[in-house]
């Protein structure tokens, strides 16, 4: 079989990743929702001096998660809301409700996400797309205090 034409490569770029810098970062949720935490892994990243490597983003909790998701239409956020509560909902009888209906759901809808993203990082910056955003999902309906374990692994300026 041919390989298209249409594909291209740059050529690759080593790195001794003899770096490791990890920071906790606590955030304040107002409820169900989506928080961009994006400038706040840049931020990190260019805290750490980081030049080339990966990030790593992971949250510390069942009833939250972390995403990768548009960031132009906001939308697109109700919509994933939409989904995942259709995916989950509440009072649909579940058994674990100890600490009230959107428990259970919170807990499904981690399990259908993400708890751990990694985002490469190419010369000092994330190596996201145009309209791409990181996001922490509470699931919880009442706020809660969340916190992520942000890592980079590889070479620092």
């Amino acid at each position: 079989m041919t390989p298209p034409k249409s594909l291209s490569r740059t050529p690759p770029s080593a790195v001794t990743a003899t770096t490791i810098v990890s920071s906790l970062l606590t955030v304040q949720t107002s409820g169900t929702g989506f928080v961009n935490l994006t400038a706040e892994v840049a931020k990190f990243v260019a805290d750490a001096r980081a030049r080339e490597g990966a990030v790593t983003a992971f949250i510390r909790h069942t009833s939250a998660s972390l995403t990768i998701q548009e960031n132009a239409d906001p939308a697109v956020l109700d919509d994933l809301l939409t989904a995942l509560g259709r995916a989950a909902p509440e009072n649909a009888g579940w058994r674990h409700d100890t600490e009230g209906p959107d428990d259970m759901p919170a807990h499904i809808k981690t399990m259908l996400t993400a708890t751990s993203l990694q985002v490469p990082v190419l010369g000092g910056e994330l190596a996201l797309g145009t309209w791409q955003a990181i996001y922490l999902i509470e699931h919880r309906v009442r706020p809660h205090r969340r916190e992520i374990v942000l890592q980079f692994i590889g070479g620092v300026s």
